[in-house]
Formats: C-alpha cells, structure tokens, sequence
C-alpha cells in the first residue's frame, strides 16, 4: 500500500478512523447507486466497496505503468512522434 512518507506515521490513525466509515453521496449519485446495485441484483453497500477497490487497483496499476515509461525513458528506449508515425501508418496499410 502507497503513502506519502508525511502520512505513513498517521496509518494507524487513519486506519482507526476508517473503521466503519460513512460515506455520504448526493441525491443524484445515491440515486444512481441505487439503481446500479437493483439492475446488477446486488447489495449497494456491496457495490459501492467493489467501485472503490476497483478504484485503487486502477490507480496502482496506472502508478507502475508510469513509472516503468520513465524507467524505459531513461535508458533511451522510446519512439519520437515521427517514429509513431510511421509506425501507426504501416500498421494501418491495407
């Protein structure tokens, strides 16, 4: 798990505070929420943890993929906009 150094004292703090959190939605997005979790036949509370994980499982992925183009950018390995070019124009040769 991913926190800024400033925060990784406060771990155990937060993790106390997010126990049994409340999460409170406008009208609207409860709303859609709602229906979501009806039209899925499945429980909101459910579904709104499975968004939220989902959520952070993307981020982290995101996380890695920018850093390995950094890393690749650093040992020189990438492709100029005309090399992509090029590229893309072969590829889509008939």
């Amino acid at each position: 798990m991913y926190a800024p150094r400033a925060a990784r004292g406060l771990m155990p703090v937060f993790s106390r505070m997010l126990e049994g959190m409340e999460v409170h939605f406008t009208p609207e997005l409860e709303a859609k929420v709602a229906e979501s979790a009806v039209q899925q036949g499945r429980n909101p509370e459910e579904l709104v943890q499975e968004v939220v994980a989902r959520h952070f499982e993307e981020e982290s992925r995101f996380i890695e993929a920018v850093k390995w183009g950094e890393e690749a950018l650093q040992r020189g390995e990438y492709l100029t906009h005309e090399e992509v070019g090029q590229r893309l124009g072969r590829f889509l040769r008939p």
